[in-house]
């Protein structure tokens, strides 16, 4: 049996003599729209500075409340006066955003929950892209909190979007997607060369997996791994693990913003003839089987202890 394709958009442009320099931004986003636009601003400001091209913000970047009712009620359109102050941002500092994980307001006629959209902007702050996220975190945390992301959010469709930018072409995943890898095999098999990862892990999910999973990815689709991070105390219920991350295609880690609250980055240089380098000399795509790769879709009955393996090793 084949597998479910994903749907996927590819948007081209010349990136010839540009500077490939990313950064990666880390926040503590609160319920106050306005601190938040202003952490924002001040990482644009960072990342303007040190010669970034591009610059990727957390996941919840406008608003992380105390309960997914507030989400829910602040929510508005990409188009909408809120969104339009990013896009502002990203015009007065001449610069590429990701924004990873906005509350869209959700689809009329809807059951009034949101989308958790990512959104890349160009310089002029127009939208390039957009990705809904696909994998919902409906969890409940070891010695961690509940989180049931589906009480608010709508899954978005399976979708693997790829662009190219000035630091390289972009796919785009956001926080939970991070542990389904058939995604980002999708995205690196549609030519993505930098993979973009917007969170807002845990501290105790981040602490036992977010430097394993991140560079984990990198090293089986041999991409630069991005991943803005949210850091520190939101509220009373919530916290976030922070380490902004930058990982090269080798698996190795180019930059870390460690913990604490408030705005930081990190810089990557996005060296795209390493990453061929990389991948020449341990060809992994080259070497991908699609019929094992058809396993995975396969609806099969697990098996019960000591039952026969016939077939299903």
């Amino acid at each position: 049996s084949a597998i479910a394709p994903f749907v996927f958009l590819v948007i081209g442009m010349s990136t010839a003599g540009l500077s490939r320099l990313a950064a990666v931004g880390q926040m503590t986003s609160t319920s106050s729209h306005a601190g938040n636009l202003a952490q924002v601003s001040d990482l644009c400001a960072k990342a303007a500075a040190a010669g970034a091209k591009l610059l990727c913000i957390p996941e919840a970047f406008a608003f992380i409340g105390s309960h997914h009712t507030e989400t829910m009620a602040q929510a508005t359109a990409l188009d909408g006066e809120l969104f339009g102050q990013y896009r502002n941002l990203a015009k007065s500092h001449n610069l590429w955003l990701s924004l990873g994980g906005f509350h869209e307001v959700g689809d009329p006629g809807g059951d009034g929950r949101v989308h958790n959209t990512h959104v890349i902007l160009d310089a002029n702050g127009k939208t390039v892209a957009d990705y809904r996220k696909t994998f919902l975190f409906d969890v409940a945390v070891p010695n961690g909190p509940i989180l049931m992301e589906s009480r608010f959010t709508v899954p978005g469709p399976a979708r693997a979007v790829v662009l190219d930018s000035p630091v390289g072409r972009l796919g785009l995943t956001t926080c939970y997607d991070l542990r389904f890898p058939e995604l980002f095999t999708a995205l690196v098999r549609r030519g993505a060369e930098v993979i973009l990862v917007p969170s807002a892990f845990t501290e105790q999910t981040g602490r036992a997996h977010w430097h394993l999973l991140l560079r984990a990815r990198a090293v089986e689709t041999q991409t630069y791994v991005l991943a803005a991070a949210q850091s520190g105390q939101h509220n009373e219920k919530r916290r976030s693990y922070g380490h902004a991350l930058a990982v090269g295609p080798w698996g190795d880690v180019i930059g870390d913003a460690g913990e604490g609250d408030g705005p930081r980055i990190v810089t990557a240089d996005i060296d795209l003839e390493h990453m061929r380098e990389v991948r020449m000399k341990m060809p992994i795509a080259e070497q991908r089987r699609d019929d094992v790769l058809a396993l995975s879709a396969e609806k099969v009955v697990p098996m019960l202890d000591g039952a026969n393996a016939q077939g299903q090793q």
